[in-house]
């Protein structure tokens, strides 16, 4: 249904003033017919909406520059509670207080699939991460994606061709390298400087591998699409553990099962890797080789080893330690420190490496990167690679045993069982790309 508010991606932009770069990049053949509509917002589409997806409707309701037009959810309870919170958001501003625009649909296709959406917001279970971004990519949307970017290697692969051939804006939902009071960027910023000299080591504090699911089957209640939610995964029967109707959760419990998510390692550890990535300048490669720990079945002490010779531990005192050889730093959501204290009391100067500024909403960037056409801070590419090191862990836990990897490759060295746990196989009709 058109609304008042509806309006091409084209005329977003051309809001943007003199960062409106991308009319001489984007025709009207290219996004579709226009659509007649005053205000200059960009429409947004949200597929998923459980606890991260709805926090991240809750965000972008407050921008001014965006409408959301549409809501895919699986669960009935949650897509009706998700599109009532837009028609409550947008009634506030209309002086009849009622708003009915936004539209439900249990299909993501459906809606990415849509002429006035312009972009998609996927906060899904991981497992749905790849096919539903790749699709977005194909009809042009620009993207924002939740991490862990991918569940398996090869799908981070297919996710970052899709963005760059179709050429939209990718976000990856790796929020720390813009909000938590800057605490990452600043670590980033001393360590690239140099203050703790050479990096010798890094700890991440995440905890463990996923493991098989083996929640017993329950009745499904009226209003879940379960095979829908189970998608590409193996068919197993309904249990309210991974798809909980409460839409307060507040810990998606799925996240512990292999077939569906990457356990703890892969849902902090997507965000601590990440930093310990861009502090060493590799957001585009990666570590050379994977070793597990002695201990059979250990859960954490993995090491991973970079070419320049950094060792990468998972397991650690705090979210990331960085050690050199002049010194440490330590960082967390909560704040920063080093030892000694003297390294984060004197102030970067001119010549010290520093961060381009970017603000501290990663909804923000994402959306101003739309609008200039520019890369965001954690595009595809990066959002990939740093997913690959949740997966390479994993692969090492699994295995138990010493690997080679070759980042620019992504694949193992001369190790054909290793490399046939790049990928996963899935369930009919489901396929990636």
């Amino acid at each position: 249904m058109k609304t008042p508010l509806a309006v091409t991606r084209r005329q977003f932009l051309k809001t943007a003033g003199t960062l409106a770069v991308a009319p001489t990049i984007i025709t009207s053949s290219t996004w579709g017919a226009e659509r007649p509509a005053p205000s200059g917002r960009l429409n947004l589409g949200f597929v998923g909406v459980g606890t991260k997806g709805r926090g991240h409707l809750g965000n972008f309701l407050k921008f001014a520059e965006v409408q959301v037009m549409a809501i895919c959810e699986v669960s009935k309870v949650r897509r009706d509670n998700a599109v009532e919170m837009v028609h409550k958001a947008y009634a506030q501003q209309k002086e009849s207080g009622v708003y009915k625009g936004c539209t439900g649909h249990t299909d993501f296709r459906e809606l990415i699939n849509r002429q006035d959406i312009d972009a998609v917001v996927i906060a899904t279970p991981d497992h749905w991460h790849a096919i539903t971004a790749i699709t977005a990519a194909k009809a042009k949307k620009d993207v924002y994606c939740e991490k862990p970017l991918s569940h398996t290697i090869v799908e981070g692969r297919a996710m970052v061709n899709a963005a760059q051939d179709n050429k939209i804006i990718f976000q990856t939902g790796s929020q720390q390298r813009t909000e938590f009071n800057g605490y990452f960027r600043k670590a980033v910023e001393y360590i690239r400087s140099g203050r703790i000299g050479k990096v010798q080591t890094i700890r991440i504090g995440v905890k463990g591998p996923p493991r098989p699911c083996d929640l017993p089957p329950e009745t499904k209640p009226e209003g879940v699409e379960w095979d829908m939610w189970v998608g590409a995964a193996p068919m197993r029967e309904f249990n309210h553990v991974l798809c909980p109707l409460d839409v307060h959760k507040h810990f998606p419990e799925w996240r512990a099962y292999k077939e569906y998510g990457g356990g703890a390692l892969a849902d902090m550890g997507a965000h601590h890797f990440d930093i310990a990535q861009w502090a060493l300048g590799m957001d585009r490669s990666g570590p050379t080789e994977v070793i597990p720990p002695q201990d059979q079945h250990a859960e954490t002490g993995l090491k991973f080893v970079y070419a320049n010779g950094v060792e990468m531990f998972h397991g650690g005192p705090v979210a990331c330690t960085f050690e050199g050889i002049g010194g440490k730093i330590l960082v967390e959501r909560k704040g920063i420190e080093s030892e000694p204290k003297s390294i984060l009391q004197e102030r970067l100067g001119e010549k010290d490496f520093h961060l381009p500024v970017v603000g501290n909403s990663h909804a923000k960037n994402w959306l101003d990167c739309i609008k200039s056409r520019q890369p965001p801070v954690v595009d595809a590419e990066i959002g990939a690679r740093s997913a690959t090191v949740c997966h390479l862990a994993y692969i090492g836990y699994a295995l138990r045993r010493k690997l080679k990897w070759d980042p620019s490759k992504e694949q193992f060295v001369g190790d054909a069982a290793a490399n046939k746990l790049l990928d996963k196989e899935r369930r009919a009709p489901w396929k990636l790309g």
